[in-house]
């Protein structure tokens, strides 16, 4: 709920409207997800509470702590499915990977996200437990606050679009989380409708675009999405969002060997985007065992941005958070599944 409807919720239980407020604040600012430590909260109300709008928090399933300080954690929600919350630390602060769907439906050849397909949207309280999660494990590490949002973990957000604008709202709200719009980023398989419709939004978030290929073979080949919305359909409609809302779009393309690695490839790129508004991530492939891609060679990474820079283009090669714990959207969560069934056999 956002703040108005807690207040309504309340007042049409003969309760005070700001007593909903006071709620809000306590589950958004300190993530207590229990009525009774609500302290400000009469004993009665507390109690009434319980009935009225019982809290029913997801439990941490799995967690895994890397070296270079990324924390993956596996949340279990009441109804037994799970989704996966990275935590990153950078040199600019502190970021959290948010999962907006329980698996994904869009079935990208490198990803383990889609392996098993789709099973439920989340709900916009379900992807900001995640935040309130990483949140709490940052404040027990003595670490600083969440400074910045990606929705960038299982799922396609653009496929659970109103609740994925919904959660950005709430933890925009400055009594609770306070992430600020232009520390949102929210990513898109290339879904052309939801970039349009989220241009018309008037929240200045960043959308970032997995591309990974400058043509339609090759991205029909590592991403089924394209032959719905083609590339030249999804550059436009990613230009005329930078256009709209004034904001840089980002191009994740993940680097596979001898896929989408070559030299040629990089100069198809820079036809296609020069002259917009955009920055493009490099991604050298993450290692997933089912897809069976290599990552390139160093040399050919960097050759392959130099293109892109010498072009004009803005380039950063992403640096790796969380190899050593398998922080690639799905792994955790397919290999804790993988472990449960061994067991039920």
């Amino acid at each position: 709920m956002d703040v108005g409807e807690a207040r309504r919720l309340f007042e049409q239980h003969g309760l005070p409207g700001y007593r909903g407020e006071q709620v809000l604040s306590w589950i958004h600012r300190h993530g207590i997800r229990d009525y009774s430590q609500m302290t400000n909260l009469p004993a009665y109300l507390r109690d009434e509470l319980q009935g009225i709008a019982p809290l029913r928090p997801a439990s941490v399933a799995a967690e895994r702590r890397s070296v270079d300080g990324t924390i993956k954690l596996l949340l279990e929600y009441p109804d037994g499915n799970a989704v996966e919350t990275v935590i990153m630390r950078h040199d600019y602060g502190v970021s959290v990977c948010v999962s907006s769907q329980v698996g994904c439906a869009m079935g990208c050849s490198f990803c383990a996200s889609g392996i098993g397909g789709l099973v439920r949207n989340l709900t916009p309280g379900e992807m900001l437990e995640q935040v309130l999660e990483a949140s709490i494990q940052c404040r027990s590490m003595g670490a600083p606050r969440i400074s910045s949002i990606v929705v960038m973990g299982s799922g396609e957000p653009m496929h659970n679009y109103d609740n994925v604008v919904r959660f950005v709202r709430l933890a925009n709200w400055n009594k609770g989380l306070g992430i600020g719009y232009r520390h949102i980023t929210v990513s898109t398989c290339g879904i052309v409708p939801g970039i349009r419709r989220l241009a018309g939004e008037g929240i200045p978030i960043t959308l970032s675009v997995s591309l990974h290929a400058p043509d339609d073979e090759t991205r029909s080949r590592l991403m089924p999405v394209n032959r719905v919305y083609p590339v030249g359909e999804l550059i436009a409609a990613c230009r005329d969002y930078a256009d709209v809302t004034g904001r840089r779009v980002t191009y994740e393309y993940a680097l596979v060997r001898s896929v989408n690695d070559s030299p040629r490839h990089a100069r198809k790129l820079v036809e296609l985007i020069a002259g917009s508004l955009c920055h493009v991530n490099l991604i050298p492939v993450n290692p997933v065992e089912e897809a069976g891609f290599d990552r390139p060679d160093q040399a050919t990474v960097q050759a392959f941005a130099d293109v892109l820079s010498r072009a004009g283009i803005s380039t950063t090669i992403r640096r790796e958070l969380g190899t050593d714990i398998e922080a690639a959207c799905g792994q955790l969560r397919r290999r804790v599944l993988g472990e449960e069934r061994g067991r039920s056999r």
